[in-house]
């Protein structure tokens, strides 16, 4: 019997069974096969992704990872050690090599998707609370960088529920949910992680090696609204 597993935002039904995870969608928009191909792209980097046994449009099959979530409740003495292994995946994961990433991210393309996109107007963050689709895609447009990209191989989604850990030495032992995985600014990743982590945002960024960019992470936390 398949097991409905309720962790997470994957716009998808995510069910489990002796060791498989299945994820399955009718919506048109939610790209599986896409999905697939971004997790067999980084297993083959050395990035600790799940394997992919089935792989074809609305329905993708993995193999189960060991580890628990990072959004898990960890012992507070623990809490160090997973915000540091958070910050050492994502600097790993933006070492991978821009040019060998066929996924893009840049805001040539998210900008559009976002514009196009409906918006779960009731799911905002509490700063953006009540505002309606036509305000936010104003602010949107008007706090787009004007600067270039700092491009580098992005997660896209990457949150501590899409992490997993080892429990007793807190390394990484998967990234799952890669669905949005591409080439994009570095702080579409530091954006989101520092959201999901906000009595722990300054070590995150200190151990990225990173100093913060307030207007980088206000922009990027207001793209994923439209996600």
């Amino acid at each position: 019997m398949w097991e409905i597993v309720t962790t997470g935002l994957s716009g998808a039904l995510v069910t489990r069974r002796a060791g498989v995870y299945r994820k399955a969608s009718d919506d048109p928009g939610h790209d599986l096969v896409a999905e697939g191909e971004r997790l067999t792209w980084l297993r083959a980097r050395g990035i600790p992704a799940p394997e992919v046994l089935t792989c074809r449009p609305g329905l993708l099959e993995t193999a189960e990872v060991p580890g628990r979530p990072a959004s898990d409740p960890w012992p507070a003495g623990d809490r160090p050690r997973v915000v540091d292994a958070l910050a050492d995946l994502t600097r790993r994961l933006h070492t991978l090599p821009v040019a060998d990433c066929p996924f893009d991210r840049r805001l040539a393309v998210t900008v559009p998707e976002a514009l196009a996109a409906d918006v779960a107007l009731d799911m905002l963050d509490a700063e953006r609370a009540g505002w309606t689709r036509d305000r936010l895609v104003a602010r949107l447009l008007a706090t787009r960088p004007s600067v270039a990209e700092d491009l580098v191989v992005c997660h896209g989604d990457l949150c501590p529920p899409n992490v997993l850990l080892d429990p007793a030495s807190c390394e990484v032992t998967g990234v799952i949910d890669v669905g949005r995985l591409g080439v994009a600014d570095r702080w579409t990743d530091l954006a989101l992680m520092t959201r999901s982590l906000p009595d722990d945002g300054d070590r995150f960024l200190a151990r990225y090696g990173i100093p913060p960019d307030p207007a980088k992470l206000d922009f990027y936390r207001l793209l994923d609204e439209f996600f």
